[in-house]
Order: C-alpha cells, then sequence, then structure tokens
C-alpha cells in the first residue's frame, strides 16, 4: 500500500496521467479499497507470453474478486450501502471481463503498477528499484517460510503414518510370537515323537520371530528418534516465523495504529496480518496433534529410550508456541478515542486474528473492557496483579464476540461504551489531569481443542488521557500526540523521554498538520525555521542551528512561551484549528503564508508595490489570522490588521473580508487577489425575496487621521452594512437607518 499512499500525493500533470490509468477495464476503487492486497501479490512472476502461466493468473483473478466481495461485505450501516453495491457490482465487473482471458488481468495490472512507480519516482526523485521485489520481499521471504513449513509437517505426517503402520505390524508379530510361547507351553500334553517334531518347527519359528521384533524394535525407535529431530526441526521454524510475524509485522502494524493518532497514514493490512495468523495457527495445531499421536504410539508400545522425555519437551514447546500466537493475536482493531471524555458515548473493536481458525466462534467468549491506571497497567504486565482492578466505570463494557462468515473475522464491537466516572490518582510535580495516562483495558477467556487448552488473554489500548470538560481537550491532546510519537516498542507504561530531537518534533507537528488539511502540502523548511524561533525564542533563520537541538515537554506544553500566557503547543494547536474549520482551502491553494513574524512579513513587504498584501499567524493570540499589507499614507508603511479568529470566519469568510478591502491588490509576491480568492466570493443578491432585502456586511479599515491602533500598531476593523444605496435603488425609497457593528 505504500505505493499507493505516495501516488495519491502526486500533483498536477502527473496526478491526471495516474487517473487515466483507470476505467472501466479496472476501476480506481478496486485499486484503492484493494490497495495492500495487490501490492503483496506476485504480478511479476507471470509470464504474459506463456500460456502455461493461464492458471496461475486465473488464481490471481479469483482471489481478487474474492477479496473485493469480502471487502464489500464488510460495508455496513447507511454510509456503507451504496459502496457495498459498488464493489459487488465491480467484483461482478471483473470476473466476467477477465474470465476468459486472466493474463490480460495480470497485464492491465503490471502496467498500472510500473506506471505508478515511474511517475511517484519522476515526482520525488527518488530511486526506487525493484518495485515489486522491495514492496514484497519480506512477503516472500514469509511465504516461502510457509512453504517450507507446510512440506516439512507433510513430510512428518507421512512419516508418522509410516511409523503407525510398521508399529502396528510389530504389535501383530508380537502376538505371534506370543502364540508360539503359548502353544510351546501346550505341547506337554502330546506324546514324545510328536511333542518333539512339533517343539523343533515352533523353536525355529519362535527364534526367527524373536530377532526379526529385535530388529524392528530398534527400527522402530530409530524412527521416532528420527521423527521427533524433525518435529524439532520443525519448530524451530514455526517459532522464527512466529517471531517474524508478532514481533515484527504486527508490532509495525500497532505502531502504525498509533501514528494514525497523530495524523500518520495506517495502512490496514490486518487482513493479511490475519492469513499469515491463522497459517501459522494450522501449521502449529497439525504439529501438535502429530506429536500427541507420537506420544500415544509410545504409550501404547513403550521401547527402551529417551523417547517419553523427548515427546514431552516437544508438547510443552509447541504448547507453548501457539500459546505465544493466541494471546499476542488478540489484538485491538479499532482503538478507543485518546482524549476521552466522561459522560460521552465511544466506541471499540477488539480482535482475535485466530478466532476462525481454532473455532473458537463455535463457543463465542464475552469480552469485558475496563479502564486502569498507568500503575495498573505496570502491575499487569508485570504479572503483579492477577485480577483486574479498575479505575473507574465503564457503562457497557462487556460484549461477545461475533464471527463473519464472509470475512472469517471474529470480532466484538463495543458501540456504546460510556466512562460514567473517573478515579485519578496523586500527581506528581508540575503534572495537570491532562497529562495522566490511562489505558482500556479488554480481557477475554476462551477454549480450544474441546477445552483441551484454556486461555485468558488480555490486551491493553493506547494511553487515554481522560477529560471532563471541552477546555481541557487541548492540553489532552498533547500529552498523546507527545506519546504516540515518541514512544518505544515494548517500554513500560507509558513510558516517553522528557526531551527529544526538535526534527523528531518536527516531523510530528507536519504530519498532524497535513492530515488536518488532508492535502500534501504540509510544513515547508522555512516554517520549520520559524517554529524553531518561536520554540526556542531564537532568531536565527539557518534551519541547521536548530538540527541539533533537543526540545522538552516542558518546552513543548508546560511552559508559557516568553510573555504570552500561552504554551508553544496551545499556539500550534490553534493554527490548526483554525485552518480546519475556515481556511483549509486557502492553504492548500498556497494563498496563506502563515508561519511568518511581523518583521519578516515587513521586509518581504517593503520592496512590493503598494497594495501587496500577505496572510501570516498571529504571534499574540491563539488561532488568530492577521493580513499585513503595504500603503503609502503618507509614507510608505506596512500595516497589520488585528488577528482574525474562528468567531470572525463564522461571520463573514476571509475571502469575502479581503475582498471588501479594496486597497489589497496582490497577494504575495504579485498575484493578483481576485485571481486567487475570487471562486470563494459569496454571490450578491441583486433581487428582494419576499419583499424583503437580505442585508450584507462588508468590512472596511479607517486609514484616515482616525486610524484605530491596538497596542501592537494593528489596524481595528469596522463591519458596516453599507446597503443603503442598494436598497433605496431596488425600492426606490430612503432607508431609515444603517446598521454597523464595532469589531475587535
Amino acid at each position: 500500500m505504500a505505493m499507493w499512499i505516495q501516488a495519491q500525493q502526486l500533483q498536477g500533470e502527473a496526478l491526471h496521467q495516474m487517473q487515466a490509468l483507470y476505467g472501466q477495464h479496472f476501476p480506481i476503487e478496486v485499486r484503492h479499497y484493494l490497495a495492500q492486497w495487490i501490492e503483496c501479490q506476485l504480478w511479476d512472476s507471470v509470464e504474459l507470453d506463456n500460456p502455461s502461466e493461464e492458471a496461475k493468473a486465473k488464481r490471481l483473478l479469483e482471489n481478487l474478486v474474492a477479496e473485493l466481495q469480502k471487502k464489500a461485505q464488510l460495508q455496513g450501516g447507511e454510509d456503507g450501502f451504496l459502496l457495498k453495491i459498488k464493489l459487488g457490482h465491480y467484483a461482478n465487473q471483473l470476473k466476467s471481463t477477465y474470465d476468459r482471458c486472466p493474463l490480460e488481468l495480470v497485464r492491465c495490472i503490471k502496467h498500472i503498477l510500473h506506471s505508478e512507480q515511474r511517475l511517484v519516482q519522476e515526482a520525488t526523485n527518488v530511486s526506487f528499484q525493484g518495485f515489486v521485489d522491495v514492496l514484497s520481499q519480506r512477503h516472500q521471504q514469509i511465504n516461502q517460510s510457509f512453504e517450507e513449513l507446510r512440506l516439512a509437517t507433510q513430510e512428518t505426517e507421512n512419516e508418522l503414518r509410516k511409523l503407525q503402520h510398521s508399529q502396528e505390524y510389530f504389535i501383530i508379530q508380537y502376538q505371534e510370537n506370543l502364540r508360539i510361547q503359548a502353544q510351546l507351553s501346550s505341547l506337554s500334553s502330546l506324546p514324545q515323537a510328536e511333542r518333539t517334531q512339533r517343539e523343533t518347527t515352533l523353536q525355529s519359528k519362535r527364534t526367527t520371530v524373536e530377532a526379526w521384533l529385535t530388529r524392528e524394535a530398534s527400527t522402530l525407535q530409530k524412527y521416532r528418534l528420527d521423527l521427533s529431530e524433525q518435529h524439532q526441526k520443525t519448530l524451530v521454524v514455526l517459532r522464527k516465523q512466529q517471531t517474524l510475524i508478532l514481533d515484527e509485522e504486527l508490532i509495525q502494524w500497532k505502531r502504525r495504529q498509533q501514528l494514525a493518532g497523530n495524523g500518520g497514514p495506517h495502512e490496514g493490512g490486518l487482513d493479511v496480518l490475519q492469513s499469515w495468523c491463522e497459517k501459522l495457527a494450522d501449521l502449529i495445531w497439525q504439529n501438535r496433534q502429530q506429536i500427541r499421536r507420537c506420544e500415544h504410539l509410545t504409550q501404547q508400545l513403550p521401547l527402551p529410550g529417551p523417547m517419553e522425555e523427548l515427546l514431552s519437551k516437544l508438547n510443552a514447546d509447541i504448547t507453548d508456541i501457539i500459546s505465544a500466537l493466541v494471546t499476542s493475536t488478540f489484538i485491538i482493531e479499532k482503538q478507543p478515542p485518546q482524549v476521552l471524555k466522561t459522560q460521552t458515548k465511544f466506541a471499540a473493536t477488539v480482535r482475535l486474528l485466530v478466532g476462525g481458525k481454532l473455532n473458537v466462534h463455535m463457543n463465542p467468549p464475552q469480552v469485558k473492557a475496563v479502564i486502569v491506571s498507568e500503575q495498573q497497567a505496570k502491575a499487569l504486565l508485570k504479572n503483579e496483579s492477577t485480577h483486574s482492578e479498575s479505575s473507574g466505570d465503564i457503562l457497557n463494557n462487556n460484549c461477545v464476540m461475533e464471527y463473519q462468515q464472509a470475512t472469517g473475522t471474529l470480532s466484538a464491537h463495543f458501540r456504546n461504551m460510556s466512562l460514567k466516572r473517573i478515579k485519578r490518582s496523586d500527581r506528581r510535580g508540575a503534572e495537570s489531569v491532562t497529562e495522566e495516562k490511562f489505558t482500556v483495558l479488554f480481557e477475554s477467556q476462551f477454549s480450544v481443542g474441546g477445552n483441551e487448552l484454556v486461555f485468558h488473554v488480555k490486551t491493553l489500548s493506547l494511553p487515554v488521557v481522560v477529560i471532563v470538560h471541552g477546555s481541557q481537550d487541548n492540553n489532552a491532546t498533547a500529552t498523546v500526540l507527545w506519546d504516540n510519537a515518541f514512544s518505544e516498542p515494548g517500554r513500560v507504561p507509558f513510558t516517553v523521554p522528557d526531551k527529544v530531537l526538535w526534527p523528531q518534533l518536527c516531523d510530528t507537528l507536519d504530519m498532524k498538520y497535513k492530515a488536518e488539511m488532508h492535502s500534501g502540502r504540509g510544513l515547508s523548511e522555512d516554517n520549520m525555521v520559524f517554529l524553531a524561533q518561536k520554540a526556542f525564542t531564537s532568531s536565527s533563520n539557518n534551519p541547521e542551528d536548530s538540527r541539533n537541538m533537543t526540545i522538552s515537554w516542558a518546552q513543548f506544553n508546560r511552559e508559557s512561551l516568553p510573555g504570552r500566557n500561552f504554551t508553544f503547543w496551545q499556539w500550534f494547536d490553534g493554527v490548526v484549528e483554525l485552518m480546519k474549520k475556515h481556511l483549509k482551502p486557502h492553504w492548500n491553494d498556497g494563498a496563506i503564508l502563515g508561519f511568518v513574524n511581523k518583521q519578516q512579513a515587513q521586509d518581504m513587504l517593503m520592496s512590493k508595490p503598494n497594495g501587496t498584501f500577505l496572510l501570516r499567524f498571529s504571534d499574540s493570540e491563539i488561532g488568530g489570522i492577521t493580513i499585513a499589507w503595504v500603503a503609502e499614507n503618507p509614507n510608505k508603511l506596512v500595516w497589520n490588521l488585528l488577528p482574525y479568529t474562528t468567531k470572525d470566519f463564522s461571520i463573514r469568510s476571509l475571502a469575502d473580508r479581503i475582498s471588501d478591502l479594496n486597497h489589497l491588490l496582490f497577494l504575495y509576491p504579485d498575484r493578483p487577489k481576485d485571481e486567487v480568492f475570487s471562486k470563494y466570493y459569496t454571490p450578491l443578491l441583486s433581487k428582494a425575496v419576499d419583499g424583503y432585502v437580505k442585508p450584507q456586511i462588508k468590512q472596511v479599515t479607517r486609514l484616515n487621521n482616525d486610524t484605530i491602533l491596538d497596542a501592537d500598531g494593528d489596524f481595528d476593523l469596522e463591519d458596516t452594512m453599507d446597503v443603503a444605496r442598494h436598497v433605496e435603488e431596488l425600492l426606490r425609497r430612503p432607508m431609515a437607518n444603517q446598521w454597523s457593528s464595532q469589531q475587535s
């Protein structure tokens, strides 16, 4: 899916070329919703000019259609109804189009993938050597190991059957020897001559059978030892494969899920992980059953040697492996909100990746959710606590796992949980309530193999900060952002570094900003320099000066900026909220410079013609943006309007305000303002509706001797209802009064 994420960030002509790759022959929606699956397949391994490869291409087509149908079935609710129909239609369309020519489907997808690779490479000037090989190298390694394990398991199964047949024949011969012995014992009642003749024959036969039994006993023992060695080798590969999947792939998925909380791309891939885990479960269970059958054979026919101890160890080892698999694959598919407000409904989903394969759904387990403190989480992970203590009351915190036949997933969907109350611990030093971390613990118990193995599974959510009022959201988000960005896998809950390198924080802020803007335009290097100046109260314009600097949590969101009553994060978050709610299109258009201080704005504008202006974020107000422009009045000066905030833009948009100010002519550096903003202007009403004329707010500035300045030399604004003349023209009668409002 990595290539698809990059392809979506293409712009201009490259984006048009990428979009042109798709159509009725292969809809772009299929590429989007099956991105992970498509990029995991070995399309390049199919030789398009070899007719014998058609069977391989046919399997790829069938798997593609099945994946698409599975994705369609996952869509639910009103929003997903149309998508469910559309994806189902595409599945049928692809099957009918390529059923008789599956190689053409492979040709089409190979062309699309290589074209995307080329476009991304040209756009980013990055070398993607061996695109398909690089993307699927680890997947190829995993799939190859699975094939080796499958063959090894099949081989031990065959050897076990041979051993069983040999042992059964041995037992038959052993019984034959006992029968001969019984016959010899019964000869005493016969006449001497007859007894001697029959005794000689039976003794000869007995000697032959006993010699065979002696040789065969050694052979059986060797078979058993060889089979145990094969199982031991298989277990080594199984453990290695499981480590690769659980300790690397699953951990990486969890890390991507955590970074998604900061706006990073959560690439999905859980279905691929589940397929791997199910293969592991299947192979582990087959080998465990084989080992148990070996134990049964050993008990059935005890022979001298170490077999009992060897098999006991093998059984213990493979039970440990399956226990690790089951407990590690009880995961949180959808995390609860990391800023959790009391008395507010929230949702979460947990999933057992091997639930369907181990038939856990035959007796659906119940999952319970409780909220625990940081200290309680530490005790749980250290096994110091045998029962789940709670730090609060969650309503609707019990849920039965449901099995979806179409997707093979076993999940518990908590849809209506609510945190009724929270019990806080004693805070340390300067720590505030919005720095205290909790976690939601999900736990369940179930059995597999007919109650043969019983598992008690637990999993912890990402850290949660509990708030009781919306005013705490900003600081709580800072705690979550820092934790998501800088926590290490396998840490003690919920340890994070107190200081990080400035470039690390910049990457985090950039990720958050791009996610909120829903565009590829993030923070530039100049923006980072500006932020460094603000964070470190520095005047350096050289990005290298801050590259090796560290920023502490206190500098980030505990200590106020010099001369201000807000922190660095509170200022930055205010900018993000303002842009997200009101100015996102203008940022994506490149109309807002934003991260420019007053002195920089003056230096940039003084060399420009009168009426040139730029938009920059306010230094003195959270979530404020101001207009700086150059004008002669009577000397050439740069003026700054008092900052606009969310409240202002809920009354009149930025584009309309800029349209109102006739002295603003060119957006820095030299773009006519109407060229940039006219598409966002609100159309003027030219006719009365139902006998009424809708009043129009218009913004003006007073640039004469009565100019009003604030303490920083910024202009105040005046909004007026300047419609009297328009009303007179419409109604041909004078308007009684004119309404105006003063805005600060």
